[in-house]
């Protein structure tokens, strides 16, 4: 029986080795597609660039996380220290600036970021849990560092993916919901103050309520928290005049009206609706679809490659791919909780708010329900950055298998 159970936890990690790899691979042949009529054809750098990430998961798998403890802080220094390069040498495009270029190579410095982010603020949460208040300075002042870095490249996807992963982890680490629901709270006052002005009349009161009941200091805690809400519906202006780049404002407008703009900033969610509209139930398939090959949706091989999957194999490719994502979360949640630490469980979960949050933004972006922001979907989307990143993550979460898995037959 015993050794029934060995092989079923093994069969398991086909579900982390398998989903990306197929992804990988169809993804190859979807970028393939996208580029029947460029004057370049680097598909291939696509799979290439796969592999040597899953020689670096294969040797990440073997090493335990608490051995790279010591190497924590500097690795989080050098990637703080690549974002501030970036601000002096950076390459700009698409009017950001995000690579530093070496050796011709492009490489971005925020997706290595997110993992060495994750990584430190995971080892701070498992020695110093959040009990109180003012224990929150500790994992906010890590995270704090390189989300600022990032958003005035600008990139405000990737900004969007820190606040993500470090609320989920607070709450993973024992945060209490209502604490999590406060640190959110003033991002939904500002899209409130542009949106539906009068629900903040309901939203605020419901905070100081919120805060009056959860923390310390309760009428104190209630009156900074009406003083944050109100500061923050008084600043939404300002910042969305001043703090906002002209593309990204136009991306949050043309979402909520892309016929605004058919043929300029909105072409891209009308096309790429219309791409997987085409598709039908069973798709052209690979390397078959029109419009696709015609290069109607620009940037298709990277942030709109999800629209040439589901032109090219219908609703039912697409929902394949939306069940390996569900099915991979579902394992890492499994990983997170039979983790030996709590300083792996964390990485664990970080890792998973990591991909899935680029998972729904991408999909609901590309399927029209979300604004165009630039995140790529894991595994799938072009890129040697962020390919590299996902390999490294999948074998830090590999590593914590391997090692649960060894303290579990130890004690048997």
């Amino acid at each position: 029986m015993f050794a029934s159970r060995v092989h079923r936890r093994r069969t398991r990690e086909w579900v982390l080795w398998g989903v990306p790899i197929a992804m990988v691979a169809v993804a190859g042949l979807l970028i393939a597609s996208t580029q029947r009529q460029a004057d370049y054809a680097d598909w291939y750098h696509h799979w290439i660039t796969a592999g040597l990430g899953v020689l670096m998961a294969l040797v990440l798998e073997r090493i335990p996380l608490p051995r790279l403890r010591p190497l924590l802080i500097p690795v989080y220094g050098l990637t703080v220290a690549s974002l501030l390069a970036v601000r002096v040498i950076g390459t700009t495009a698409l009017g950001a600036q995000r690579w530093i270029s070496i050796g011709g190579v492009h490489v971005q410095p925020s997706e290595f970021a997110k993992i060495a982010a994750i990584l430190l603020v995971a080892a701070v949460l498992a020695r110093h849990p959040v009990e109180r208040p003012v224990d929150l300075l500790r994992p906010l002042g890590v995270i704090s560092i390189p989300w600022l870095l990032v958003f005035i490249q600008p990139d405000l996807g990737t900004s969007l993916v820190f606040g993500a992963l470090m609320l989920t982890m607070l709450y993973w680490s024992g945060m209490p919901v209502e604490w999590v629901i406060l640190l959110l709270s003033p991002l939904v006052t500002a899209l409130l103050s542009g949106l539906l002005p009068w629900a903040m009349g309901l939203w605020i009161p419901l905070m100081a309520v919120l805060a009056y009941r959860s923390l310390p200091w309760k009428r104190l805690a209630a009156t900074i928290t009406v003083a944050i809400h109100a500061t923050m519906a008084a600043v939404t202006p300002w910042l969305w005049l001043h703090g906002l780049k002209d593309y990204q404002r136009d991306r949050l407008v043309l979402f909520l009206e892309p016929s605004k703009d058919p043929l300029g900033g909105g072409y891209h969610l009308l096309q790429s609706t219309v791409g997987i509209g085409s598709g039908g139930l069973f798709g052209t398939g690979l390397l078959q679809g029109q419009l696709t090959k015609l290069r109607f949706i620009p940037e298709q091989h990277t942030d709109f490659i999800f629209s040439a999957l589901g032109e090219e194999t219908g609703f039912l490719g697409c929902l394949l791919v939306v069940i390996g994502f569900a099915l991979l979360m579902a394992r890492l949640l499994q990983v997170a909780r039979n983790a030996r630490s709590d300083f792996e469980s964390l990485v664990v979960i970080g890792i998973g708010t990591m991909l899935m949050f680029q998972v729904v933004v991408n999909i609901f972006m590309t399927i029209g329900l979300g604004p165009v922001t630039g995140i790529p979907l894991p595994f799938l989307s072009y890129g040697r950055s962020a390919m590299v990143v996902n390999f490294i993550a999948l074998g830090l979460c590999l590593s914590v298998v391997r090692q649960s898995r060894r303290s579990l037959m130890s004690l048997r």
